[in-house]
């Protein structure tokens, strides 16, 4: 088989790729991850706070790291090692935890900020490369990424070893989010904006046809154009246009099938005019794909996008239809392409 020829700057590229991802895969955990998993769950159980602190790089993947730690329902915040000095030491408090990023382990200022927070006996998590460093010696647990060869040529700009920082950091926050049993409804009520907040959102919120209310729910032996008419009705009565699926149910109002205006069309081509005098129980198809009543928008985006469904019925835990979620519905929440 003939080799592949890249390009130099593609060879390059995949060389930094596979720097980084090896410098993730060296990293080894031991016990201390595990204290520290502890540690910042014991503070979240009190009143105290995530504070995440580091200098140049290592503070910009502090930034995120916080920001991971607040998103994860955690509460945290960003302090500048530089501005600690001068007054922003304030911002800690003894019941907070602290965790300060530097490579190297000798960053002047976060190695002051280390020393006056040992003396102020506030609990210090210490993420470095170098375990034998100022600040991996203050500190009350180390966790550490190792030595870590950067994807610079120089081996000198900040790259695999902030990747592998943001790797750890990202582990350490989502072992505690797990351990504090952080759900599906916390991570929904941090993030109430945006695409992400919406895919979260309870499937009965954005669903527009609602059982009952402006949609009917039809017996089995009705005949298709009673149906039609009855869909018709309850349409004008609600104030919005028909839906594009019927709701068929059984004697015990359970839901036995779902007619599309595509069964329609097809039953028309197949049966011909007298169709519509019909049951719906010979056109409707049966056994329907369904969400339950708890499902989350995004369980219908993906079923939409993987079976290319229009509408899709909504049913309680005795499979009696609430209504129907349909892709006009998920458009509207800009959740998929209209």
């Amino acid at each position: 088989m003939e080799k592949i020829m890249l390009s130099p700057h593609l060879e390059f590229a995949c060389q930094v790729l596979k720097a980084e991802a090896q410098a993730i895969s060296r990293i080894v955990l031991d016990d201390s991850f595990d204290h520290a998993v502890d540690l910042i769950v014991q503070t979240g159980k009190g009143s105290g706070t995530v504070v995440v602190s580091g200098l140049g790089k290592s503070g910009l993947i502090g930034r995120k790291l916080s920001a991971t730690f607040a998103s994860t329902g955690m509460p945290s915040h960003f302090l500048h090692p530089t501005e600690a000095m001068h007054g922003d030491l304030g911002r800690v408090r003894r019941e907070d935890v602290v965790i300060l990023l530097s490579f190297g382990g000798q960053t002047e200022e976060v190695v002051s900020l280390a020393c006056l927070l040992k003396q102020d006996e506030v609990p210090v998590i210490a993420i470095v490369g170098n375990k034998g460093g100022d600040l991996a010696r203050l500190a009350s647990v180390v966790l550490s990424i190792g030595d870590v060869t950067e994807a610079c040529p120089l081996n000198l700009a900040p790259t695999a070893s902030t990747t592998a920082m943001l790797a750890l950091g990202d582990a350490l926050a989502l072992a505690v989010s797990r351990q504090r049993n952080f759900s599906i409804d916390d991570f929904r009520k941090r993030h109430p904006g945006g695409g992400l907040g919406r895919q979260l959102m309870p499937v009965t919120e954005a669903m527009r046809f609602k059982a009952g209310r402006n949609m009917p729910l039809i017996d089995q032996n009705v005949t298709v154009c009673k149906a039609y008419e009855e869909a018709e009705k309850f349409a004008r009565d609600g104030g919005i246009r028909r839906a594009g699926a019927l709701l068929v149910v059984d004697e015990q109002g359970k839901l036995v099938g779902l007619v599309t205006d595509g069964d329609l069309r097809s039953a028309l081509l197949r049966i011909g005019p007298e169709v519509w005098h019909s049951p719906l129980a010979q056109v409707m198809t049966r056994r329907p794909t369904v969400l339950s009543d708890d499902a989350l928008v995004r369980d219908a985006v993906r079923i939409v996008r993987e079976h290319r469904f229009d509408e899709i019925p909504i049913v309680d835990a005795q499979t009696k239809p609430v209504g129907i979620i349909d892709v006009q519905d998920l458009a509207a929440l800009k959740v998929i392409e209209d």
